[in-house]
């Protein structure tokens, strides 16, 4: 009996030794299944992070352009006017008076046109100069190198200013029609003797010089237009008088006939220093009257100029046909 029981207590043992085994086999397999669940979710991971850190390493950088460099392109060159050689002309004036040097060089000529160059000089300037110089070569009497103008009675407007508004929209007519033209001066911030500009009229290659003025007197009632020529006897230029004389005829009358200004005709001053030092046909072209209401007024308006300066045109047309 006793050995009956000690059979089944071992029986029991061993059945309880087993089912502790299978037990244990289950738990050391769940336990690997989920090292294996764990191990896969790490690498797993791992290889999301690896992706990621590629498509970053590999994500382009934009380009980053390179800001041009700006290349220095060549300053033009600048071909200064000729100037009379002082020496000839001192040989041939009737002493042996310096001739004045040009402070300005003239604007570069434009167009081939027809072929005829024109000086054009816009009288006077913002600041006069009283500063003294011969009125011609070897000339004792003096005069101051550029005065300062009249100015509009009724606008205010000072001449040089005038004389510039006109003398560009001359400047630009000449052209139109074919000229080549020559601007002794194209501010009012320039200091220039009025035989400094013949000067520069001289060596420019230009076949005439037009020099714009407009006219005042004490008599606010005269009106009109004038031209000024040299005399037959000046004894600087009046080898040319009647060269001057036909171009300032020419000028007067087209100006006055396209402007309806009185036509006062050519008057012949010898003292004048812009023509006696000119060595070209040359006239000065007195506008019209600033001290005159109506003259003054007409002067300042737009139309009126574009008007003025192709008058002044006609009288060159008129000067070269002939």
């Amino acid at each position: 009996m006793k050995n009956q029981k000690m059979r089944i207590l071992v029986i029991v043992c061993i059945v309880i030794g087993i089912l502790a085994g299978v037990v244990g086999m289950i738990s050391i397999l769940r336990v690997q299944n989920a090292t294996k669940n764990i191990l896969s979710e790490s690498r797993k991971a791992a290889s999301s992070a690896s992706v990621s850190k590629a498509e970053v390493t590999n994500t382009p950088t934009p380009a980053v352009t390179a800001k041009p460099t700006a290349v220095p392109t060549a300053t033009p060159t600048v071909q200064a006017t000729p100037t009379a050689d002082p020496a000839l002309i001192a040989a041939t004036a009737p002493t042996q008076e310096a001739t004045p040097v040009p402070t300005e060089t003239p604007q570069p000529m434009t167009s081939t046109g027809n072929g005829h160059i024109i000086a054009v000089d816009a009288g006077h300037q913002g600041q006069g100069n009283r500063e003294q110089e011969p009125i011609g070569p070897g000339a004792s009497e003096t005069k101051a190198k550029v005065a300062s103008g009249t100015s509009g009675r009724t606008t205010g407007v000072p001449e040089y200013q005038l004389n510039l508004d006109v003398s560009l929209k001359l400047r630009d007519e000449l052209q139109n029609r074919g000229y080549q033209v020559v601007m002794i001066r194209e501010t009012n911030d320039v200091n220039i003797s009025n035989a400094e500009r013949a000067e520069i009229a001289n060596n420019s290659g230009a076949e005439i010089f037009l020099r714009i003025h407009a006219n005042g007197s004490d008599d606010t009632d005269i009106s009109g237009a004038l031209t000024m020529a040299p005399s037959s006897s000046n004894p600087y230029v009046g080898g040319m008088a009647s060269s001057c004389q036909h171009l300032s005829e020419c000028v007067v009358n087209s100006y006055c006939a396209a402007t309806g200004f009185p036509n006062l005709g050519v008057q012949n001053p010898d003292n004048m220093s812009g023509i006696n030092w000119c060595r070209i046909p040359v006239t000065i072209v007195e506008m019209g009257f600033m001290t005159n209401a109506n003259d003054d007024t007409s002067m300042q308006d737009q139309a009126m100029q574009y008007r003025m300066a192709a008058g002044i045109a006609d009288g060159v047309d008129a000067y070269f046909a002939s």
